[in-house]
């Protein structure tokens, strides 16, 4: 965990805005602004990955680079607040998380959820609608949205099988060929809307893609695959050519609304 009195809640990883390619990492860090200090947490905690997805960040900058396209990143951990939560979801500020209670979350008052949303979560949503108008201007063309994410081996003492998972929620033209492609591979375990549903309201997917009919996905890697610079570089390699394959479909870059499992949009 790295600290600075002048604390930036996004970062942009510069890239070639014409592709219409967009990447985006919820989850990359791990950091807090000095005046939180640690949240009360030991920093040992910090390491885990309740407070980022392990291995994210040295895989988008090196699929970025990879494809040539940019990405975002949110700069804070999701401890502070968590950029893929709709601002009504109850798990937005979580107090007790994968059995770690967050003293620095309990109790939290209206006007600091309000300061934390004003000073993180909203200006990192700003930063990603920002560049999908962007690269939308820069590409003339409906961008193509892709975010990465990482999870745990095991959770709650229960081994989870797959290597890789593609979240979605009814939008499939990215979700149904990435799952195919990373399938022919016959040692990977692919993930269809595992471990995670892909139908979650108001998250980061259905705030910037879903409602305005942008393709997308989500994709989680298991974390002990890409948790140093030689997995990460690997799994960057195995996804930029599958990213670019989709990227060239004829009904990725078009404005088409399936609505959400989640109810009306």
């Amino acid at each position: 965990m790295t600290r600075s009195t002048v604390f930036a809640p996004f970062d942009i990883i510069e890239g070639d805005r014409k592709r219409g390619i967009v990447l985006l990492g919820d989850h990359a860090r791990r950091d807090l602004p000095d005046d939180y200090g640690s949240l009360g947490l030991p920093s040992a905690e910090f390491d885990r990955h309740i407070a980022y997805d392990i291995g994210v960040e040295a895989v988008m900058r090196e699929l970025a680079a990879l494809l040539g396209v940019p990405a975002v990143l949110a700069n804070f951990s999701r401890l502070l607040i968590d950029p893929n939560r709709g601002e009504d979801d109850p798990t937005l500020i979580r107090q007790l998380y994968d059995g770690t209670v967050v003293p620095g979350n309990y109790p939290i008052t209206a006007d600091e959820r309000e300061r934390r949303l004003d000073g993180f979560y909203r200006p990192y949503h700003d930063a990603v609608g920002a560049m999908i108008a962007s690269v939308a201007q820069a590409s003339a063309q409906t961008p193509f949205i892709f975010s990465v994410h990482s999870f745990t081996p095991a959770m709650q003492g229960i081994q989870r099988p797959w290597h890789v998972g593609i979240l979605w929620d009814l939008d499939g033209r990215v979700a149904r060929p990435l799952i195919d492609m990373l399938a022919q591979d016959k040692n990977l375990v692919v993930g269809d809307n595992e471990p995670y549903d892909g139908a979650l309201r108001g998250d980061t997917m259905y705030k910037h893609a879903i409602v305005n009919g942008f393709a997308h996905a989500l994709i989680e890697i298991r974390q002990d695959l890409i948790s140093d610079q030689k997995g990460a570089l690997a799994w960057a390699e195995r996804l930029a050519p599958i990213v670019d394959a989709i990227d060239r479909r004829p009904d990725i870059h078009v404005v088409k609304m399936f609505g959400s499992r989640t109810g009306p949009l």
